[in-house]
């Protein structure tokens, strides 16, 4: 059992929560080189608040259309709550979130952190597969709210868990209460946040991670699947097939079903919702297929019971 009080901070992306949020989301986001590069450096920040203020009104439609903001930093929270409570027993802990491009954000993470009295920090990613432009960027930022603040903190970090036992446990087990709904053949489609190829040939293990991933589920499910990935965003080569050509060449082999499996994401955001749950799935419609995709992970028992392994074993 952990004696010393240990701060968990749950990493992940954030996202606009009301209609006002969508235009200062995007240009954190678009202000990020680590995700997308916009030209030389120093060109970074205006074109970000170029690029926010041509984007937001669309953006701001697809938004409303669930729910009017991202429902992510409330389920990361609710993540942490879980997480925290099955925690309780090995030790004393308290876990929070610092959102990347929203709030809360590290400095109010570590400040939580610092109020209480904790010096020892698990920095906990709520991505699997680690990306420099995803886990890598969140660390990094991280740690620099680590060299701005006060107090001298002790950080650990777990940045990627590709085939941890019960994440891998609960992806499964949504994948095959999906698949029951099914009474004719279906196809499985593995649909990840895309990437630009310019990371992957720069050492990015993305895909390999979630390589791993899919490899160890169908041994699970006996469910063979094929992978795409979806949310392009700029003028760069991106990785491929994208989900929308994944579709098409589907309806091109006469598929008639699709299993639809949102791989690199474990909570509800805009790319689940709005993207498989609406975009893809019209298109499939139009081709003439079905097509329902699994239930993210969200605050799944299973999963959390993942995650309290993940930190225990760094406690």
């Amino acid at each position: 059992m952990t004696l010393e009080k240990t701060g968990i901070i749950l990493l992940n992306m954030g996202g606009p929560e009301k209609q006002e949020d969508v235009r200062p989301f995007l240009f954190n986001l678009f202000s990020d080189r680590e995700i997308i590069r916009l030209g030389p450096r120093f060109m970074q920040t205006p074109l970000a608040w170029w690029i926010a203020k041509r984007r937001a009104p669309k953006s701001m439609k697809t938004y409303a259309l669930i729910g009017g903001g991202s429902p992510l930093t409330r389920i990361s929270r609710e993540q942490g709550e879980a997480l925290e409570k099955v925690l309780a027993e090995h030790g004393d802990f308290k876990v929070t979130c610092a959102m990347r491009y929203w709030f809360p954000d590290s400095d109010t993470a570590l400040q939580k952190m610092a109020d209480a009295g904790i010096k020892k920090l698990i920095a906990l990613t709520l991505y699997p597969h680690y990306s420099c432009a995803t886990t890598g960027s969140s660390v990094r930022a991280l740690q620099e709210a680590i060299a701005r603040s006060e107090t001298s903190f002790d950080l650990t970090c777990i940045e990627s868990y590709p085939c941890q036992q019960q994440y891998l446990q609960a992806l499964a087990a949504k994948i095959t209460k999906a698949a029951a709904t099914f009474t004719e053949d279906f196809q499985v489609v593995y649909s990840a946040h895309s990437l630009p190829v310019s990371f992957i040939e720069e050492g990015d293990p993305y895909v390999d991670h979630i390589q791993e991933s899919i490899q160890e589920i169908e041994k699970l499910t006996n469910m063979p699947g094929r992978l795409c990935y979806q949310s392009r965003s700029g003028p760069v080569e991106w990785l491929s097939p994208s989900t929308p050509e994944m579709l098409q060449t589907l309806s091109d082999e006469g598929c008639k079903n699709i299993l639809m499996i949102p791989i690199s994401f474990v909570s509800d955001h805009v790319e689940t919702l709005y993207e498989i749950e609406m975009l893809y799935h019209d298109q499939a419609r139009d081709l003439g297929m079905r097509l329902i995709s699994s239930k993210s992970l969200n605050c799944d028992p299973t999963f959390i019971e993942g995650l309290k392994e993940l930190v225990l074993s760094k406690s």
